[in-house]
């Protein structure tokens, strides 16, 4: 049975926030190129992937006397698999003055991401959208192939991304029995917009929202953060999340989310020094 999140409180739909995106490196557990630690202290994941989503640290509970100990650990991993890490710091994270210790170890903030919910009893359906739109599920490996390739197009990621996005997310399955639902935008014939649909901690979580530079402003955006909402809704699900960047922001209140928490990102390049 699922475990429906229907408290609208902001306590709880901050905790919720974070604890879906939790669930995110959590599909990395059965991933043989990563290696996951899931550890009531700590949350960190490792590759010899070159990109730091693939080598992260977050859900930090630590006493003042092991912050120093765990970023040492995780600075050794980035040199050990040199590879790029990033850390996640929420409203959650303890201690809070991890951000300064972080940055001590060669660790900088990128832009901080702003966690958002919305009940999706009530949420605005009738934005405007261009009528050559059409949406589909991703059921196939061909089609999800090309979503990653958009996905990563859209977010300026590097393009050797596109093959190991796709080799986690094809090892999650299809249909009813994958954790997941990725959402392709298809406008006169051409995929141009992604989404990802992401149950749990009892809320439905929007991922991925990403649209090529000749679809924006047409609406794209919205209308793929709308689909999976609705099929959440559908599912059972009460509230939505999702965390925003500055550029998607004043799409997402145009729907009905509303600020609850920032999420910063510190990243540290295998060669930083310090």
């Amino acid at each position: 049975m699922i475990d429906i999140l229907n408290d609208l409180s902001e306590e709880a739909l901050t905790q919720a926030i974070e604890a879906n995106l939790f669930e995110v490196f959590r599909l990395m557990r059965n991933w043989p190129k990563a290696e996951v630690h899931d550890h009531p202290e700590l949350f960190w994941s490792i590759t010899d992937i070159p990109f730091f989503m693939f080598n992260s640290v977050l859900r930090a509970q630590l006493t003042p006397e092991r912050v120093e100990p765990a970023i040492q650990a995780a600075v050794q991993r980035s040199q050990v698999h040199q590879v790029p890490i990033g850390w996640y710091v929420g409203p959650q994270t303890h201690p809070r003055d991890i951000g300064a210790q972080l940055r001590k170890h060669g660790f900088s903030s990128g832009e901080p991401q702003i966690g958002m919910a919305i009940d999706l009893q009530s949420m605005n359906e009738s934005l405007p959208t261009t009528p050559a739109l059409t949406l589909s599920p991703v059921k196939d490996s061909e089609t999800l192939h090309r979503w990653c390739q958009v996905c990563v197009s859209g977010f300026e990621m590097p393009d050797f991304t596109i093959d190991y996005f796709y080799e986690w997310f094809l090892s999650l399955g299809f249909g009813p029995s994958s954790p997941i639902r990725n959402y392709l935008g298809w406008l006169n014939g051409e995929a141009v917009a992604t989404s990802t649909l992401l149950p749990g901690a009892g809320v439905a979580g929007i991922y991925c929202v990403a649209t090529l530079p000749q679809a924006r402003r047409l609406g794209v955006g919205a209308a793929m953060t709308l689909r999976p909402m609705q099929d959440a809704r559908q599912m059972g699900y009460r509230i939505g999340i999702l965390q925003a960047s500055e550029m998607g922001f004043p799409i997402y209140r145009k729907i009905g989310f509303k600020e609850y928490c920032q999420i910063k990102v510190y990243l540290r390049d295998v060669r930083a020094r310090v």
